[in-house]
This record gives structure tokens, C-alpha cells and sequence, in this order.
């Protein structure tokens, strides 16, 4: 039962995971945008989960309550959020403009193509 307890981090450790293995074994480059929008997902959920206690409520003074949840973490993903929508616009248009010079996505034919042309 008490792997149950930490659900929440096994979660996190299976979508870091996935997002790192998209990372490094595609080629293709959406695909590799898509795998670090999972691992940043994953950290994401585990710093929301540090900042949750169990019976915990809002920080708000109120007689009688002593057990509060820190709302740091959940301001600071709120931040990081907007952020990885921005990295994830830019990568976006990066591919779009590698593949408008390039004709492809993938890796492989990025290079193929960088090494044709320096010969």
C-alpha cells in the first residue's frame, strides 16, 4: 500500500523516462519537441507534488488551522508553463523552417543532405 502513497512519482518517473527515451532514439524532430514537452510535464507534476500536504489548506490565516500547503511550487509551474508553450513555439518553427530548407524532419536526411553539400 505504500507505493500507492507515492503515485504521483511514479508518474513522474515514467513520463521523465518516456520523454527521455523519444528524445534520444527518434530522429525526427516533432517528434523529439513532443518527448521534451513530456519530460517537462513530468517535472512539472513532481514539483506540484512536493508542494501539496496531506490536510493541508490554502495559506490563508484562519484560527484553528496549523497544517498549510506551500503555494510556491504551483506559482512558479504556473511561470514555467508559459515558458515551455514558448520553447515548444519556437521549436515548432524551427522545424518548420528546417524542413522548408531541408524538404525533411528527419535527422538523418538533415545530415545526408549538410554533408552532400560541404563536399
Amino acid at each position: 500500500m505504500e507505493a500507492l502513497g507515492h503515485f504521483n512519482y511514479w508518474m513522474v518517473v515514467l513520463l521523465m523516462m518516456i520523454g527521455l527515451y523519444v528524445v534520444i532514439a527518434s530522429g525526427n524532430l516533432i517528434k523529439k519537441i513532443v518527448g521534451l514537452n513530456l519530460f517537462q510535464t513530468s517535472v512539472f507534476i513532481l514539483y506540484i507534488s512536493m508542494g501539496k500536504r496531506a490536510g493541508g489548506t490554502a495559506p490563508i490565516l484562519v484560527e484553528g488551522v496549523v497544517n498549510y500547503s506551500n503555494p510556491l511550487p504551483h506559482v512558479l509551474i504556473l511561470t514555467a508553463i508559459v515558458v515551455g508553450v514558448a520553447t515548444t513555439a519556437v521549436g515548432l518553427a524551427l522545424a518548420v523552417r528546417i524542413y522548408s530548407a531541408y524538404g525533411s524532419i528527419e535527422e538523418a536526411d538533415i545530415a545526408e543532405q549538410d554533408q552532400s553539400n560541404s563536399d
